[in-house]
C-alpha cells in the first residue's frame, strides 16, 4: 500500500505541512513554530496530527509515535540558520596556516553598513584558533607576461614541487610536523572542544596537508572534524575557512536536533550513512534545491533549507517549458521576504555571506528583500519606513495580541484586506481569539495625530496612512527586483509574477501591476505553504566539485573529459545508495570559465563538447555583460557535477494548458456578486469600495471573478486589485492586469501638495533610476573596474544641477557629482541643446581626481533643461607617469594622465570620437616620462556605457514623469531635498547654538584647521576652513569637491537615520575653504592622493569638532608593486601592476569600541583573497593579522591596526602611499591617541660571493618607491584607532550599544547581496 507522504516547512512564525494521504484529499495546515505549551516540536507535532487525520484515531502528545503509515518525510529546517544567527552552535576551534590566526575576524576587511560609525562586526563562530607551522604556495603566477608554466615531472630533482589536484604546480615551502600538531590538538581536546574546522593556505588544490591534520585529531579523538578541502574545494581562503568552521559549528547542531527528532518517532529515521533500513525515510531540502537523507545533511548546506522549497516549488508548478516564460517568486512570510528568478534552470551563487559569515556552498539564488508581513512600520523626518525590523513572531503584529508593534499586516487588516472570519483563531492569553481589529485602529490612529502635527499641510486619516505604508513596502520590494532582473540583462516586463508565503497574497497585484509593469500573476492553490509542496515535489540532489586552472580548448578535450567522467560516477554512487536506478538519475555537467584576467567566472551547463561549453559561455557572457573578447583564453575555475535522482512527482498540466482547455470547452464562466460568502468594505486606491469575499474551495474550476475581490482559504488571503480579471484554474488563481496606463499632463505650473507618502515612494523611485543606470552601465562596459569592481556612481540631479539621488553609495562620490553639475551647467548655460552629452575630469571645474571621468547628459522639454544624468566611473588608466594613472610621487597634474576640463562627448548625436583620442591619447603623451593611456579601447567602451547609462535615466525620468506629471515630479524633487535640509537642521538645533573647532595634521606638517558656528535658533551652521595650510608641493591636495563628499559623509553618519542623500544635507550649511589652500588647490597642482589621503583626515576633523568620535585610521594605506613599462631608453617591457589598501584601526565613540583591522570613513575596499593573490602574482603573504595593542586606551578602546607582511619571489618596483606614520589618530574626551603606522622593508643581505647572510630591517616612511629583490619583504603596520574617554573609567556593560543592524538577520544573500557588497566595497 502507497503510504503517507508528508513534506513540512518549518519557518520563523509558521510551520508549514502538506501531507499526501492515499485515499483522502490533501491535507494542509499551519501551526506556530514555537508553543511551548503546548508541544516541544513543532515537526513532530505535524506529523502527530497527520496521524491522527490519516489513521482517524485519536494520537495523545508526548509519546513515540508510530511512523508505520508514513512512507515519507521531507522536511525543511531552521535549526542551521537559527544556530547562526543566534551564535547557538558547537564550541569549535579554527585550525589554520600559520600568520592567518585572525584572517576570519578580518575577513575582506570592509565594515558591511558604511554610514554607521558604531561598526559592528558579528561574532565569530570559532572559541578559539590554532596555528600550524606549514605552508606550500602556487610556483607560478597568471599575471607573468611570459605566461611561464612549471611543469612535474617524476625526474624533478626538486621535491618541494608537487601537482595540485588543479593541476597547478605547488611549491612546499614548510612541511608540517607531526609531533608538534599532535601536541597543539591534544592541547585543545583538553579544553573540551569536540569539533574543529581545518582550513589550510592553497587546500582546495593541495589538500594533503589537511588530511595530516584530519587524521591527527581523528586518532585523538574529536568527533567532528571539518576539512575546508572536502566541503568547499574552491579557491579563496577566507569563505573556504567560514564554510569550514561554518560546518563544524553547525554540524554537530543538526545531529543534535536528529537524535532529538528520533526520540518522537518510535522507530527512528533510516540512514544511508549507517545502513539503518528501520524506520521512516527522511530527507532535508539543502539549500541548492536538492533533498538529502537525513544522515549526510550537514549545517553549511541547511542555511537556505526553507525558502529553497520555495523555489522549488514554483518550478515545479508554474514554469511552462513550451513558453519559456520566466518567473519572479515572491515569498512573503510573517518575518522575511524572499525573491529569485527561474528560467528552466535553477541559478545557484556559490559564496554568499549570511548572519556576517562568507561561506563557498551552492546555495539558489534567494534573496531576502524585507522583513515580510512582520515588517515594522516608521514615520521618520516626514518619510515613512517600512522595516528592515521585524515584530518576529512574539512578541508580533499588533494584532497578534501580544502588545507587539504596527507592521504590514496591521495595514493589511485595518484596510479591509485580510479577512479575520478566515483567519486561523489562535490568539490572546487563551489562543482562541481572532485578530485584534480594535487595538489595530487605535495604534494607526496615534501615528496618524504624530504625522498630521508634523506634517500640517495634507491631513491624513488611518486609512490614508496604512495604504501609504503599503504603497511605500510595495515600492521597497520592487528595487531589488528589478536588480535581480535587469542587471543580468533581462527585460522585467516578459516575467511572470509567482506568489507565495503566508502574506504574499496581500501585496503581489499591487507589487506586479503598479511597480513592477508585470500583467500576469500566478498564485498556486498551496502558495501559503508552496515551500513545504516544493519540498514534497523535489528531486534528491548530490553535487561534486573540483578545482581546475586548465584552459577551454581541444588539447584539453581528455582532460575535461575525464575529470567529467570521475566526478560523474562519484556523484552516481551517492545516489545509488539510497535506491535510486540508472533511470531515475539524470547529470548536469558545469564548468565555471572566465576570460584571463578577469575574475568573473560564470557556471556555465553544457554536454561534454567543448564547442558547446564555449558557445554557452559566450552567449551568457555577451547577456550579462554586453559584450565578448575574442583575444582572451576562456580558463576553467572549477568542475562541477549536479546529480539529480528524480522524485516521483505529482504531474499536473501548465497554467496555460489548462487556460486553453477551459477556452476550447467553453468552460470560463464569470462568477456573479451572490457567488460570494459576503461583502465587505476594502480601501484600494483611496476610497472604501465594496469587495466581494469568496472561499477558494467554493469556487468552480473556470470560474472568472472581476476584481476588486478577496479570494482566501484557510491559509491564505489574496487581494484582487480594482482594474484586473482572475482566472480559476485546478491548480493556480490566475490575476491578469486590464488597466490601462493613463500618462498624465507636462504642464507646469500647477500648485502642488507635498504628502509624506508620496515623498516617501518618490524617495525610492528616485534611487532607483541611479541604480537602474548603474545596472546599465556594468553591462555595457568593458573595463574590469566599471564591470567587476563596479567603481561608479550614477545620479540624477535637478535644473539648477542640485544632486536628488545617487548610486551607489561611495562615499567620495557622494557631493562631488553635484561641484562637477554645478561648474558645467554654469559653464554651458544657454548654450546646450538636446543630443549633447559633456565630459570631463579636471579638478578645477568639480571633480575629484583624474582617473573618475563624469558624463553629462542635460533632459529637455519644450527646449528648457529640467533634469540632468550624470554617471561617474574610475578608469584604470589615462596616462601619466606610471601605469594605473596614480603615482604616489606626483608633483603636477600633468604627471597624473589626460586632463579634460569641460568637452562634448557627443555632439548633435554624434560621439566624438577622435577627440577623446587626443585628450586621452595623445595629449598625455607630450609631458616628459609620461605617456597617453594604455587602455584606450576600454576607455572609449566604458565612455559610451556611460552615455548609455545616462540614456536610460532619461529613459526612466520620462516614464515617471508620464506617471505623475512633470509638475509633481519637479515639486518632489525639491520636497526630497528640503527633508534631508530638515533632518540636518533638526540635528543642528539639537546641538544648540555654540561654537566647536577642530584641527588635525597631515604628516608633512600641513594643518587642516576647521570652525564651526551652530545657529541653534534656525538649525544653520557655518564650517569654515580658513586656516588650512597652502596646497603643497605634492598630490595630497584635494579639490573643493573631495570636502563637500566628506562633508555629506559624516553628516549622513552623525544623523544616523535611512535617508536619500542629496543636496538638501548641504542646504543648511554654509561652507568657507580658503582659495589656493590645501582643500582648494590651484589649476596644476597634483591631486591624486587627496581623494584617498586627505578625504580621511578632513572626516577626522569634521568628527573631531562635533565630537562624534576618536580618530581611526585617518589613511587607506596605499600600496602598489608591479613591473613593466617604458625604460630609461624608452624602450616597452610588458609587466604587470597590482594596488591594494589596507584597513586599520577604528576610533572609539560614546557607546562602542573601535574594531580592529577594518577599513574606515571615506573608503572601504575589499581586499584580494590571499590564495587569488598568490595564484595572480609573484608574491607569498607571510602574515595577515591584527596588530595587537596598536588602539588607543580609554573609557572605550580603539580598534587596533593590522599587520601585512608581503614577500616577494621576483624583482620588482613597489610604493607606498600612507599617513599617520608621525601623526597619531586622535583619542576624544580623554582618551589614548592610536599608535602610529610603521611602513619596513626587510632586505636580504647577502655576501660578495653572493651567499644570504641575514636580513636588514629599513623604515622606509609613510610614501617612498622601492626596488625590491626576490626574498625581500614589505611589512606594513597600520595606525590603530583613538580610545574614548579617559582609561581610568570603565565601561559599563549597559553602556556598550550592542544592536546589530536588522539586516543582520536576512538569510537570502543572493546576487543583490553580492552586487551591494561588492559596490560598497569600492
Amino acid at each position: 500500500m502507497d503510504g503517507v507522504r508528508i513534506a513540512i516547512d518549518r519557518g520563523g512564525t509558521f510551520t508549514d505541512v502538506i501531507a499526501f494521504v492515499p485515499g483522502k484529499e490533501n491535507y494542509v495546515f499551519k501551526l506556530l513554530s514555537v508553543d511551548p505549551s503546548n508541544y516541544d516540536d513543532a515537526n513532530i507535532e505535524g506529523i502527530r496530527r497527520v496521524l491522527e487525520h490519516a489513521s482517524g484515531k485519536n494520537i495523545p502528545r508526548g509519546q513515540p509515535l508510530d511512523t508505520s503509515l508514513v512512507r515519507s518525510l521531507k522536511l525543511g529546517t531552521t535549526v542551521a540558520t537559527n544556530a547562526l544567527l543566534e551564535r547557538k552552535g558547537e564550541r569549535c576551534a579554527l585550525v589554520t596556516t600559520k600568520g592567518f590566526k585572525d584572517a576570519l575576524v578580518i575577513g575582506n576587511q570592509t565594515r558591511p553598513h558604511i554610514f554607521e560609525l558604531a561598526i559592528r562586526r558579528p561574532d565569530v563562530l570559532y572559541e578559539t584558533v590554532v596555528e600550524i607551522d606549514e605552508r606550500v604556495t602556487l610556483e607560478d603566477y597568471a599575471e607573468d607576461p611570459e605566461q611561464i608554466y612549471t611543469a612535474v615531472d617524476c625526474n624533478n630533482k626538486d621535491k618541494n614541487l608537487v601537482q595540485g589536484v588543479s593541476g597547478e604546480t605547488v611549491r612546499i615551502l614548510k612541511r608540517p610536523d607531526f609531533e608538534g600538531i599532535k601536541s597543539t590538538l591534544k592541547i585543545l581536546y583538553n579544553t573540551g572542544i569536540r569539533s574543529i574546522g581545518v582550513c589550510l593556505l592553497h587546500s582546495y588544490t593541495f589538500p594533503d596537508h589537511e588530511k595530516i591534520v584530519g587524521d591527527i585529531a581523528k586518532e585523538i579523538g574529536f568527533s567532528h572534524i571539518s576539512l575546508s578541502s572536502d566541503i568547499s574545494p574552491m579557491i579563496k581562503y577566507v569563505p573556504r575557512a567560514n564554510s569550514s568552521i561554518a560546518d563544524a559549528y553547525l554540524t554537530p547542531e543538526i545531529k543534535k536536533y536528529l537524535t532529538s527528532f528520533q526520540r518522537g518517532l518510535k522507530d527512528g529515521l533510516q540512514s544511508v550513512v549507517d545502513n539503518k533500513t528501520t524506520g521512516v525515510r527522511c530527507q532535508f531540502m539543502k539549500s541548492d534545491g536538492g533533498m538529502v537523507d537525513s544522515s549526510k545533511f550537514s549545517g553549511l548546506k541547511a542555511i537556505l533549507s526553507g525558502p529553497a522549497g520555495g523555489v522549488v516549488g514554483l518550478a515545479e508548478t508554474s514554469y511552462n517549458p513550451k513558453n519559456n516564460i520566466p518567473l519572479i517568486g515572491l515569498d512573503v512570510g510573517g518575518t522575511s521576504t524572499d525573491c529569485s528568478r527561474f528560467d528552466g534552470k535553477y541559478a545557484h551563487v556559490f559564496e554568499t555571506t549570511t548572519a556576517g559569515i562568507t561561506v563557498q556552498s551552492p546555495q539558489l539564488d534567494i534573496n531576502t528583500i524585507a522583513a515580510g508581513g512582520g515588517s515594522r512600520l516608521f514615520y521618520e523626518n516626514g518619510l515613512m519606513r517600512v522595516g528592515p525590523e521585524s515584530a518576529g513572531a512574539h512578541p508580533g503584529p499588533v494584532c497578534y495580541r501580544k502588545n507587539g508593534y504596527l507592521t504590514v499586516t496591521d495595514a493589511n487588516l485595518l484596510l479591509g484586506r485580510l479577512v479575520p472570519e478566515f483567519f486561523p483563531k489562535i490568539f490572546g492569553p487563551n489562543e482562541n481569539e481572532e485578530l485584534d481589529q480594535e487595538t489595530t485602529f487605535k495604534e494607526f490612529a496615534k501615528l496618524t495625530e504624530l504625522i498630521n502635527k508634523e506634517s500640517p499641510d495634507k491631513k491624513m486619516t488611518p486609512e490614508e496612512v496604512a495604504s501609504g505604508f503599503l504603497n511605500v513596502a510595495n515600492e521597497a520590494m520592487a528595487r531589488p527586483i528589478r536588480t535581480l532582473t535587469e542587471a543580468k540583462g533581462h527585460v522585467l516586463e516578459n516575467h511572470r509574477l509567482v506568489s507565495f508565503g503566508g502574506a504574499g497574497g496581500q501585496c503581489c497585484c499591487f507589487v506586479a501591476f503598479e511597480k513592477l509593469g508585470i500583467n500576469t500573476v500566478l498564485i498556486h492553490r498551496y502558495s501559503s505553504v508552496l515551500s513545504a509542496y516544493g519540498m514534497a515535489l523535489a528531486d534528491v540532489v548530490e553535487e561534486v566539485q573540483e578545482p581546475s586552472s586548465l584552459i577551454l580548448n581541444e588539447e584539453n578535450k581528455n582532460a575535461i573529459n575525464s575529470t567529467f567522467k570521475s566526478l560523474t560516477e562519484k556523484a552516481r554512487q551517492a545516489l545509488m545508495i539510497q535506491d535510486f536506478s540508472d533511470s531515475d538519475i539524470t547529470y548536469e555537467k558545469y564548468l565555471n570559465l572566465r576570460y584571463r584576467g578577469t575574475e568573473s567566472a560564470i557556471m556555465t551547463l553544457s554536454d561534454d563538447n567543448i564547442d558547446s561549453y564555449q558557445s554557452n559561455f559566450l552567449d551568457l557572457h555577451k547577456k550579462e555583460f554586453g559584450f565578448v573578447f575574442t583575444d582572451k583564453d576562456i580558463i576553467i575555475d572549477d568542475f562541477r557535477v549536479r546529480a539529480i535522482g528524480k522524485a516521483h512527482t505529482i504531474s499536473t498540466p501548465s497554467v496555460d494548458d489548462q487556460i486553453e482547455s477551459l477556452k476550447a470547452k467553453n468552460e470560463i464562466k464569470r462568477v456573479s456578486s451572490s457567488s460570494a460568502k459576503f461583502t465587505r468594505k476594502t480601501y484600494f486606491e483611496g476610497k472604501w469600495i465594496p469587495t466581494n469575499v469568496y472561499r477558494l474551495e467554493d469556487l468552480a474550476i473556470g470560474s472568472e471573478i472581476l476584481g476588486p475581490a478577496i479570494i482566501a482559504d484557510g491559509t491564505q488571503t489574496n487581494v484582487i486589485p480594482p482594474d484586473s480579471v482572475v482566472l480559476i484554474l485546478e491548480t493556480h488563481v490566475v490575476v491578469t492586469n486590464t488597466k490601462e496606463k493613463v500618462s498624465k499632463s507636462s504642464k507646469i505650473g500647477e500648485g502642488v501638495q507635498i504628502e509624506p507618502v508620496l515623498l516617501s515612494i518618490f524617495g525610492h523611485r528616485f534611487i532607483d533610476i541611479a541604480e537602474q543606470m548603474g545596472n546599465s552601465l556594468q553591462k555595457t562596459a568593458v573595463s574590469t573596474n566599471v564591470k567587476e569592481r563596479l567603481d561608479f556612481s550614477c545620479a540624477l540631479f535637478d535644473a539648477d544641477a542640485n544632486l536628488v539621488s545617487s548610486a551607489p553609495h561611495i562615499p567620495v562620490h557622494l557631493g562631488s557629482m553635484g561641484t562637477f553639475v554645478k561648474f558645467q551647467s554654469n559653464l554651458w548655460k544657454g548654450k546646450l541643446k538636446e543630443g549633447d552629452v559633456l565630459v570631463g575630469n579636471h579638478p578645477i571645474a568639480g571633480n575629484t581626481h583624474l582617473p573618475d571621468i563624469t558624463v553629462l547628459t542635460p533632459v529637455f522639454h519644450e527646449g528648457k533643461i529640467f533634469f540632468y544624468l550624470a554617471s561617474r566611473a574610475h578608469h584604470s588608466d589615462i596616462g601619466s607617469s606610471l601605469p594605473g594613472s596614480m603615482p604616489p610621487n606626483s608633483k603636477e597634474l600633468w604627471e597624473e594622465g589626460a586632463s579634460i576640463y569641460s568637452e562634448f562627448l557627443v555632439k548633435d548625436g554624434v560621439f566624438q570620437e577622435e577627440r577623446m583620442e587626443q585628450l586621452l591619447l595623445v595629449e598625455p603623451a607630450k609631458y616628459p616620462g609620461c605617456s597617453g593611456t594604455r587602455k584606450l579601447s576600454d576607455n572609449i567602451s566604458d565612455l559610451k556605457a556611460q552615455v548609455a547609462a545616462n540614456q536610460k535615466g532619461i529613459g526612466l525620468v520620462k516614464r515617471l514623469v508620464s506617471e505623475f506629471s512633470l509638475n509633481v515630479v519637479l515639486a518632489y524633487m525639491e520636497a526630497i531635498q528640503v527633508n534631508a535640509n530638515n533632518t540636518v537642521q533638526k540635528l543642528l538645533k539639537k546641538i544648540g547654538t555654540k561654537v566647536l573647532e577642530a584641527e588635525d595634521f597631515m604628516d608633512d606638517g600641513s594643518r587642516i584647521a576647521l570652525r564651526v558656528d551652530v545657529n541653534g535658533d534656525d538649525g544653520t551652521a557655518v564650517l569654515d576652513f580658513t586656516g588650512t595650510s597652502d596646497e603643497m608641493y605634492g598630490n595630497l591636495n584635494a579639490p573643493e569637491a573631495i570636502t563637500y563628499s566628506a562633508l555629506i559623509y559624516c553628516l549622513r553618519c552623525i544623523v544616523n537615520e535611512s535617508i536619500p542623500l542629496n543636496q538638501g544635507f548641504l542646504r543648511p550649511l554654509k561652507v568657507i575653504i580658503p582659495k589656493g589652500s590645501l582643500l582648494s588647490p590651484s589649476d596644476g597642482a597634483a591631486v591624486v592622493a587627496g581623494n584617498v589621503m586627505t578625504s580621511q583626515r578632513i572626516t577626522d576633523v569634521v568628527f573631531k569638532a562635533f565630537k562624534t568620535m576618536a580618530g581611526s585610521q585617518g589613511d587607506c594605506n596605499n600600496f602598489t608593486f608591479g613591473n613593466g613599462g617604458n625604460s630609461e631608453n624608452g624602450d616597452y617591457k610588458k609587466g604587470f601592476g597590482y594596488y591594494e589598501t589596507i584597513a586599520g584601526g577604528h576610533g572609539a565613540g560614546p557607546t562602542w569600541d573601535g574594531v580592529s583591522a577594518v577599513h574606515t570613513n571615506m573608503t572601504n575596499t575589499k581586499m584580494t583573497d590571499v590564495e587569488v593573490f598568490e595564484k595572480r602574482y609573484p608574491v607569498i603573504l607571510r602574515e595577515f593579522s591584527i596588530r595587537q595593542n596598536s588602539g588607543g586606551n580609554g573609557k572605550f578602546k580603539g580598534g587596533n591596526g593590522a599587520v601585512r607582511d608581503i614577500e616577494f619571489r621576483v624583482p620588482l618596483t613597489a610604493s607606498i602611499l600612507s599617513e599617520r606614520r608621525v601623526n597619531m589618530p586622535y583619542g576624544l574626551l580623554g582618551g589614548q591617541p592610536g599608535s602610529r603606522g610603521l611602513n619596513s622593508w626587510v632586505r636580504r643581505i647577502y655576501d660578495k660571493d653572493g651567499n644570504f647572510v641575514g636580513t636588514r630591517t629599513i623604515n622606509i616612511g609613510g610614501k617612498n618607491t622601492v626596488n625590491v629583490q626576490a626574498g625581500d619583504r614589505i611589512v606594513l603596520k597600520t595606525p590603530g584607532g583613538g580610545g574614548y574617554g579617559s582609561p581610568e573609567e570603565v565601561a559599563k556593560d549597559e553602556e556598550y550599544n550592542k544592536t546589530l543592524n536588522p539586516t543582520f538577520k536576512y538569510v537570502g544573500t543572493g546576487s543583490i547581496a553580492i552586487r551591494h557588497e561588492t559596490q560598497y566595497g569600492n
